[in-house]
């Protein structure tokens, strides 16, 4: 076993000093005990210990696009000319650009504090939509690029059908998503058995499965396990409201909740178009709303309802899902500006007098994103994943600072991470702020980047 005498850590909302800290040789926390004396063999941490960050929704390869959609359009702008730019960027990808974006991803991930990523995963064909030999090829190459980094994996293997409510059949720039019902069951299977990867499923969204398909993704679900995540992207778009009120006569969430057995199982990407009555019936459901701020800002998607949905006992989580963004701390901020903004006042997300927002922030998104993934994270405690962030507490935005001002500081203070040693899964990933394949990772994501460039 290995012991860590951290000098201050957050437990459970609390900052608290002089934290043993205990590990097992699985990687995972065997102990925690405030006011400890050290002991000989210690490894003492000096600033401030706290939990990694789960993120709970990502499609990595988009990383290598950010910023090429950020050109005017001839009429104006919106998510479904984005889409259009990504379904021409995936043209050229291989397993190997997908292998190499995806471990640059979550380096610089684990670089700002995500310790594991929920991968929602759908680029499961070749360019021109036939299967690779090994169905599983592109899910192989996301695991191995995780490996690569070090960052914890929940791999959701995406079922993506039809290209609009009621079955229609896939559009030609969605031929790579697209896989009959049991070759996308047989890459969940395949995949739960892979080691070091957790398992869920994706049915992609109510657009893109039927109600039958989305009901044997249920049932697989089950098939993997009682507590197997599912996770599902709804009511991002009013498009996407005001063609599923014409296909069913009811909106994406009121429909969902009403057809599927959603619970604690459950995460419902975006959900910002959600009415009150939803908004309520989500919040006692016991899923997760999980929401990435940077990415629907980026797309215009509009706000999620987030102050009803927090005061009627909601569970979030973060994701960078486009990865235009790699930082906990910034979606953690938007998410709260973008309420400060529409309602014209602060400190939204915590009303309770005296309260830190950071924490509140901190705390809310790390338990949801742990809820998300399935996978014991997002605390300092017995159990859990030892996935710790050290934070510089002589860095220039929390210089100075004690107490829940740290964590107001490192989430309000600038865009310079106090991150400075990360450890995932019981291992060191990142020390004084230095990926530990740093420069291996970048050079085979700088070759992937200039090929793409040749081609596209």
């Amino acid at each position: 076993m290995m012991r860590f005498l951290a000098e201050t850590a957050l437990l459970d909302g609390e900052i608290r000093r002089d934290v043993a800290i205990t590990l097992d040789t699985e990687g995972r926390i065997a102990g925690v005990a405030a006011e400890s004396a050290a002991v000989e063999g210690d490894e003492r941490l000096s600033g401030l210990v706290v939990p990694g960050m789960p993120n709970l929704h990502s499609h990595a390869f988009q990383r290598a696009m950010a910023g090429l959609a950020e050109r005017a359009g001839p009429e104006g702008d919106n998510f479904w000319r984005w889409r259009e730019v990504m379904y021409r960027f995936l043209a050229v990808l291989t397993p190997e650009d997908v292998e190499a974006i995806a471990a640059q991803l979550y380096a610089e991930c684990l670089r700002q504090g995500y310790t594991a990523v929920a991968e929602f995963h759908y680029l499961h064909n070749a360019p021109d939509g036939t299967p690779y030999a090994d169905p599983a090829e592109m899910a192989r190459r996301i695991a191995a690029g995780a490996e690569a980094a070090g960052i914890g994996l929940t791999l959701l293997p995406v079922l993506y059908r039809h290209s609009q409510f009621g079955g229609a059949e896939a559009a030609p720039g969605q031929r790579r998503f697209v896989l009959p019902v049991e070759t996308w069951a047989g890459i969940c299977r395949e995949a739960a058995s892979w080691p070091g990867v957790r398992v869920g499923v994706a049915p992609h969204s109510l657009r893109a499965v039927t109600p039958e398909e989305l009901s044997a993704s249920v049932a697989l679900a089950a098939e993997l396990g009682p507590d197997t995540p599912i996770h599902i992207h709804v009511a991002e778009q009013v498009k996407e409201v005001e063609d599923c009120l014409a296909w069913s006569g009811q909106r994406p969430v009121q429909w969902l909740l009403g057809h599927a057995p959603v619970d604690a199982r459950w995460c419902l990407i975006h959900a910002t178009h959600s009415d009150a009555a939803e908004t309520l019936a989500l919040a006692r459901s016991g899923a997760v709303a999980g929401l990435c701020p940077t990415t629907e800002a980026n797309l215009g998607d509009g706000f999620f309802p987030l102050p009803d949905y927090t005061a009627a006992g909601g569970r979030l989580g973060i994701g960078t899902d486009s990865n235009v963004s790699t930082s906990p701390i910034e979606e953690l901020r938007w998410m709260e500006y973008v309420q400060r903004l529409r309602r014209r006042a602060r400190n939204v997300t915590e009303t309770r007098p005296g309260a830190s927002v950071g924490l509140a922030l901190l705390q809310c998104a790390a338990l949801g994103g742990a809820q998300a993934l399935g996978q014991p994270m997002g605390r300092l405690a017995p159990g859990c994943r030892a996935d710790l962030l050290v934070l510089d507490t002589e860095h220039p935005a929390l210089v100075g600072r004690e107490g829940d001002a740290l964590l107001d500081a490192w989430v309000f203070s600038g865009n310079t991470t106090p991150v400075r040693d990360v450890m995932a899964g019981g291992r060191w990933v990142v020390r004084d702020g230095v990926h530990h394949r740093q420069a291996e990772i970048a050079s085979r994501f700088a070759r992937a980047m200039r090929r793409i460039r040749d081609l596209a």
